[in-house]
C-alpha cells in the first residue's frame, strides 16, 4: 500500500520545506535563534518517508509563529485590513470611475478575460524551466524573441539536452501551438473563475469564510497548490480562516498553521476577477482581494493580492503604466518588502536601464533553481512590473518579455496579459494569439467546467452592473 504522504504531496512537511519554512520566517522578521537545533534535528531526519515525524514538523511550525520580530527589522508589514489601511502610503493616485458605453465597458471585460488565457496559456508549458533554457530552444526553432505560442518542433540534439518535447503528446496537453484548442485547465484560470462564482453567489458583502465555504465545496484539493492547498488541508482540520476584521479563532488560521508557502505567489494569481468587478475602484478590489488572500496567506502573499486587483481596478480608467502600478501601491503598506521591491523597479526604468539590465538584476536578487525564490510573491511581481513597465502595453512584447524571464510563467504572462488585454480591449488584441484558443476556458470549478470566454465576459458584465 502507497504511504500517505507520497500520494498526498503538499499535505505533509518534506525535508525541503523546512529550508522554506526557514527561508520564510527570516524573510518576516523572525528571529530564529531558539529553533536552529529544532531544525538541524528535523533535517536531519528522514521527514520524507517517516510520518511519524511529521507532528515534531507541525510543532516546529507552530513555534516558529509564536517567535518576536528581530530587533532592527525595517519592514512593517501588517496582516489586518485595519492596520493594512494604516499603513498606505500617502499620496495615492485619484482614480476615478470610468465612463465607458456597454459595448466599450464588454469590449475591455472580454480583453481581460482574453488576456489572461492566452497568456496564461503563452508561459505554461515552460512553467518550471530556466531562463537561458527557454532562450536556446528558441534560438534553435529561429524564434527568438518569443513572438507567438510555443512549439514542439526544435533540432532533435537540443530537444535531448534541454528535455523539449519531442511530440504534442509529450507537451502538457493542448498547450503548444501545434495541439491547441483551447484554454486548458490552469489554476491561475481557476481563480479568475472562482473570484466570479464568490462574487455571484455572495455578493459584495463576501467574507473569508465564504470564500473557505466556497473553496471546500466546488473546488477540488488536488486542483490547489502549495499554500492554497495547505490552507485546505487546514480548513478540513478546523482550524478557520480569518474573520472580516482580521482576527484569528484561536491561535492559528487557516493560513498560518505549518505553511511554509504563506507567501508564495498563489493569492496573487487569485486577483483578477476583484479588479474586473471594481472599475475605477482600486480600493474595493483590494479590500476583496484582502478577504480571499487571508485564508491562505499573510502579509506580502495577502499584499501581492491585493496589489494586482488594485491595479486592474485602475486599468479601467487609465493606460499609463506607471499610475496603474502605483494604483496598486497604493493598496499596500509602504514599509512592505514588496513596495520595495516595485519602487525598486521604477526607479531602474527612470534611470534609463535596459530590460536585460532589468531582469539580470532580479535574477541576481532571486534563485531560479530555489522553489522559494522561484515560486514567491514579491519574485514574481517584480518580473509583472517589468514586464509592464518596459513593454509599454505592447501586447505581444509586454507579456513574451514577462514570460521569457522564467520564474513562474504562466502566473507572471497571465497577469500582465489580464493587465494588457483590460487596457487594450478585446477588439485591439492580435488574432493570432486569441484565434488557436477558440474563445473557450475549460476549469475545474464546479458549474464552469467548460464555458466560452465571450459569455464568460457577458456574464461578468452582468454581474458587475449588480455589485
Amino acid at each position: 500500500m502507497p504511504k500517505p504522504w507520497t500520494t498526498q504531496p503538499w499535505l505533509f512537511a518534506k525535508t525541503h520545506d523546512l529550508e522554506i519554512e526557514r527561508r520564510q520566517a527570516a524573510d518576516e522578521g523572525k528571529d530564529l535563534a531558539a529553533v536552529e537545533r529544532d531544525f538541524k534535528r528535523l533535517a536531519a531526519a528522514d521527514l520524507d518517508n517517516d510520518v511519524a515525524l511529521w507532528p515534531k514538523a507541525q510543532a516546529l511550525f507552530a513555534k516558529i509563529q509564536r517567535l518576536p520580530i528581530r530587533k532592527g527589522y525595517k519592514f512593517k508589514e501588517p496582516n489586518d485590513p485595519a492596520g493594512i489601511r494604516k499603513a498606505r502610503p500617502k499620496g495615492r493616485p485619484a482614480v476615478r470611475p470610468p465612463r465607458l458605453s456597454d459595448a466599450a465597458f464588454y469590449d475591455k471585460m472580454y480583453g481581460a478575460w482574453l488576456g489572461r488565457c492566452c497568456w496564461c496559456m503563452a508561459g505554461k508549458p515552460v512553467e518550471g524551466r530556466r531562463r537561458r533554457s527557454m532562450e536556446r530552444i528558441l534560438k534553435a526553432q529561429g524564434r527568438w524573441p518569443l513572438a507567438h505560442y510555443w512549439s514542439m518542433k526544435v533540432d532533435p540534439k537540443v530537444a535531448a539536452e534541454e528535455n523539449w518535447f519531442k511530440d504534442p503528446g509529450a507537451a502538457p496537453s493542448g498547450t503548444v501551438i501545434e495541439g491547441m484548442t483551447c484554454m486548458v485547465e490552469d489554476d491561475d484560470t481557476n481563480y479568475t473563475a472562482t473570484g466570479y462564482a464568490i462574487l455571484q453567489r455572495y455578493g459584495a458583502a463576501f467574507t473569508p469564510a465564504d470564500v473557505a465555504g466556497f473553496w471546500l465545496g466546488n473546488v477540488p484539493l488536488y486542483h490547489v497548490c502549495t499554500a492554497e492547498r495547505a490552507a485546505y488541508r487546514n480548513l478540513v482540520m478546523m482550524l478557520p480562516p480569518p474573520g472580516p476584521d482580521g482576527r484569528v479563532d484561536g491561535e492559528f488560521s487557516s493560513a498560518t498553521f505549518a505553511n511554509p508557502y504563506r507567501e508564495w505567489i498563489g493569492a496573487q494569481i487569485r486577483a483578477d476577477f476583484f479588479g474586473y468587478a471594481a472599475p475605477g475602484n482600486p480600493e474595493r478590489a483590494a479590500d476583496w482581494a484582502w478577504r480571499d488572500a487571508c485564508i491562505s496567506h499573510i502579509k506580502n502573499g495577502i499584499y501581492g493580492e491585493m496589489w494586482v486587483a488594485a491595479m486592474l481596478a485602475a486599468a479601467w480608467t487609465t493606460d499609463d503604466v506607471e499610475t496603474i502600478l502605483r494604483a496598486g501601491l497604493g493598496e499596500i503598506p509602504a514599509r512592505s518588502r514588496l513596495a520595495a521591491e516595485i519602487e525598486k523597479v521604477l526607479a531602474w526604468k527612470k534611470d534609463g536601464w535596459t530590460f536585460d539590465q532589468a531582469i539580470d538584476r532580479i535574477h541576481a536578487d532571486w534563485n531560479e533553481a530555489h522553489g522559494h525564490d522561484w515560486c514567491h510573491t514579491i519574485s514574481n511581481a517584480a518580473i509583472v512590473a517589468t514586464g509592464l513597465l518596459w513593454g509599454g502595453l505592447d501586447f505581444e512584447k509586454s507579456v513574451c518579455q514577462a514570460v521569457t524571464c522564467a520564474f513562474d510563467t504562466d502566473c507572471n504572462g497571465a497577469t500582465v496579459g489580464s493587465i494588457v488585454g483590460l487596457v487594450l480591449g478585446a477588439g485591439r488584441m492580435p488574432k493570432k494569439w486569441t484565434d488557436p484558443i477558440r474563445d473557450t476556458l475549460l476549469t475545474g470549478i464546479h458549474g464552469l467546467h467548460e464555458i466560452k470566454l465571450s459569455e464568460m465576459a457577458r456574464q461578468s458584465c452582468d454581474l458587475v452592473a449588480k455589485l
